[in-house]
């Protein structure tokens, strides 16, 4: 199963929507057989992995880092009707698959076909490697990351708004591989008017070949139209997020552009983030990096929308108390208000620390 799920990892940034999955088939001791879901559209793990095996498969253990889809409503056929014709004795399978069109009923068809099904090995690295998936199918909404840049006493841009760069090479380079392997980027658009940002994936220092959607939230529709994430169409598609309030002459220009517009209601005097996360998980979003100011990230703090939290924290000290803190808005008036975290990592990255940690669940 550790060899299953390394090779699960390999479709990371390139499976969404659908699960990572990686499979080993085992015969009297050796590997006969080895694949994982590589693409969306793609043959799946159990399907590579079996027919590397052929023959070998039969009397054999099929390891599968998630329950074999038996479904009808997705692009590839399904697998378990292929798992029962390879002759394999027994399954071992990291986890249930929570999509209530599977969850359960894979495992039961093997049963019935009279081959033995063990569910649950390594099942906690099983759910952290599809943890955004595991989150989508269940909410509806897309697993979000909040990520900054930020100094020692937790700023993230001096009080005339400088925040590039805090951070040091190395830790621009592993947020770029974060875009590389979400579906979504997501800033607002005062992060657009000051940093002009592309939000292109370049781990490398060049386009990576697959590139998130990028997303920018703007009520009024303000953005410049040489903004540069408006730019590269072709290499990296963006979506702007805005209301009623916006101009539909310019919406019609930037239409024209191939730039999607999305009209969504308000909530106040923005545009409401709860439905907008319900509308991308609908568009197939099962994974989102917000790199906003301070103000979006406590909109989505307080929404109760972040999963996870990515500071990388540079050995720098801004002070004052006029500089942007990671939270906008206003403070609580006691401990107990604090938004409270958990899980919490630390790394080292570059001359940097990432620091790491989980939001508690509503």
């Amino acid at each position: 199963m550790a060899l299953a799920l390394r090779l699960a990892a390999k479709g990371r940034g390139h499976t969404s929507p659908n699960p990572m999955v990686g499979a080993v088939v085992v015969h009297r001791g050796t590997i006969v057989g080895q694949g994982s879901h590589r693409k969306v559209g793609g043959p799946h793990a159990e399907v590579i992995a079996l027919s590397q095996a052929g023959s070998r498969a039969k009397g054999g253990t099929l390891y599968v880092t998630l329950e074999p889809c038996s479904h009808l409503k997705k692009r590839t056929p399904p697998c378990v009707p292929l798992v029962i014709a390879s002759g394999v004795r027994r399954v071992v399978v990291g986890m249930v698959d929570p999509n209530p069109q599977v969850q359960g009923r894979g495992v039961a068809q093997l049963k019935r076909a009279g081959i033995a099904v063990d569910v649950g090995c390594r099942e906690r690295e099983a759910r952290q490697l599809n943890e955004a998936y595991i989150h989508w199918v269940q909410t509806g909404r897309p697993f979000t990351i909040l990520k900054a840049g930020m100094t020692l006493d937790g700023q993230i841009a001096t009080a005339g708004g400088e925040s590039q760069w805090i951070t040091d090479e190395a830790a621009r380079m592993r947020a770029h591989g974060l875009r590389a392997d979400v579906d979504a980027v997501l800033v607002g658009i005062g992060t657009v008017l000051r940093d002009n940002p592309q939000l292109t994936a370049r781990p490398g220092g060049d386009l990576s070949p697959r590139q998130p959607l990028r997303i920018a939230v703007d009520s009024r529709l303000r953005i410049p139209l040489k903004a540069a994430v408006l730019e590269a169409q072709q290499e990296a598609h963006t979506l702007l997020v805005t209301t009623s309030a916006a101009q539909p002459r310019k919406m019609a220009t930037l239409k024209s552009r191939g730039v999607d517009v999305l009209v969504l209601p308000k909530a106040g005097r923005h545009v409401d983030l709860r439905v907008l996360w319900a509308r991308l998980g609908q568009l197939g979003i099962t994974s989102l990096l917000v790199e906003g100011g301070s103000e979006l990230n406590a909109a989505v703090v307080r929404a109760g929308l972040a999963q996870r939290l990515m500071c990388f924290v540079a050995p720098l000290l801004l002070g004052g108390q006029d500089a942007k803190g990671l939270l906008g808005g206003w403070s609580p008036r006691r401990l107990r208000e604090a938004v409270p975290l958990k899980n919490v990592r630390i790394e080292p990255v570059g001359r940097d620390m990432l620091v790491q940690a989980d939001f508690s669940p509503d």
